[in-house]
């Protein structure tokens, strides 16, 4: 038996996957298994097509395929080079335990991006669980800014079979610096920033007590809460709270890079602190999301707000 490690998302964060298979005589079939999504299922068709569209055969015995943990429920189509490679290498005598592999296939054999695979590896990275992946050519730009892990990059199912036949000789992608902004430097860490202002409290004309109030809580990361009339200059002081708040380590500046993936942005790994601006209007189901989440803080709100009268 093989196995090649993968991963899915589990709320925010990442899952390390174990992709397990195994090929014996029998009844030629192909099944995968272990709470997998639509997405999983259908990789079938497209690692049969992938396989004879490069000339690979497909075996034909009794292919039974495990996504572990069986418990925990997996979605997405990166995991189809995994399943393909499994498939090809499984009378190979190496090992593959130590390789994260990533990557949807397309009927012809080439691999693709898949708008999960940042935030999947940056989670494992952050857990320190990933070493070594092979992902898409297409996702090298975004991933090798991710400090510490061996990418290797590839655009055909063929590329990615020379890696693992070859791993004493494939070469990694080199790694590039995930941030050009000027930094400063604190017990060997660093924090950067950016020296542009898009929006900058000049503009607020008056109101000192409610800027010096900003100002202190940018330097403290403390809450504020601004009450007046309607045109007194709230909004321009909550809006211009992010450029005046502390340099960004590089751990913070990926993980902002990752909610802009997430939000389907390209990340422009810039050392601006995430801002929202809800309208004043909005309910608490469009700012907190619907079901089960909403009622859980509409029960913890209760609970507080009970404690209180009690106590």
């Amino acid at each position: 038996m093989k196995k090649i490690q993968c991963a899915t998302n589990e709320g925010i964060d990442a899952r390390v996957v174990e992709v397990e298979a195994t090929l014996t005589k029998g009844l030629p079939s192909f099944s995968i298994v272990g709470m997998v999504s639509t997405a999983i299922s259908e990789a079938k068709e497209r690692v049969k097509s992938a396989l004879l569209s490069n000339d690979f055969s497909f075996p034909p015995k009794r292919i039974p395929l495990n996504l572990s943990p069986s418990e925990l429920s997996k979605s997405g189509s990166h995991f189809d080079l995994s399943i393909a490679l499994l498939i090809l290498l499984n009378d190979s005598s190496d090992v593959f335990d130590e390789w994260f592999v990533f990557g949807e296939l397309g009927l012809a054999g080439d691999v693709k991006e898949n708008v999960q695979l940042y935030p999947l590896i940056l989670s494992l990275a952050n857990q320190g669980l990933i070493h070594k992946a092979i992902v898409p050519q297409e996702a090298l730009s975004k991933l090798v800014k991710i400090p510490d892990i061996e990418f290797y990059g590839v655009s055909s199912l063929n590329e990615a079979v020379e890696i693992l036949k070859n791993q004493g000789s494939a070469q990694p992608a080199q790694h590039s610096s995930a941030i050009e902004f000027p930094f400063y430097e604190l017990a060997e860490q660093k924090y950067y920033y950016v020296k542009e202002y898009k929006e900058n409290f000049i503009d607020v004309k008056g109101q000192e007590v409610a800027k010096r109030a900003a100002l202190i809580a940018a330097a403290g990361f403390h809450n504020i809460l601004l009450e007046g009339s309607p045109g007194c200059g709230k909004s321009m002081i909550a809006s211009r709270l992010r450029y005046i708040l502390p340099p960004m380590q590089m751990r913070e500046i990926l993980e902002s890079a990752k909610l802009q993936v997430l939000e389907n942005k390209e990340p422009d790994f810039k050392p601006h602190r995430p801002f929202k601006s809800p309208h004043h209007s909005s309910t608490l189901a469009s700012v907190f999301g619907g079901g089960c989440h909403l009622q859980k803080l509409l029960q913890l709100n209760k609970i507080n707000c009970e404690w209180r009268k009690i106590a």
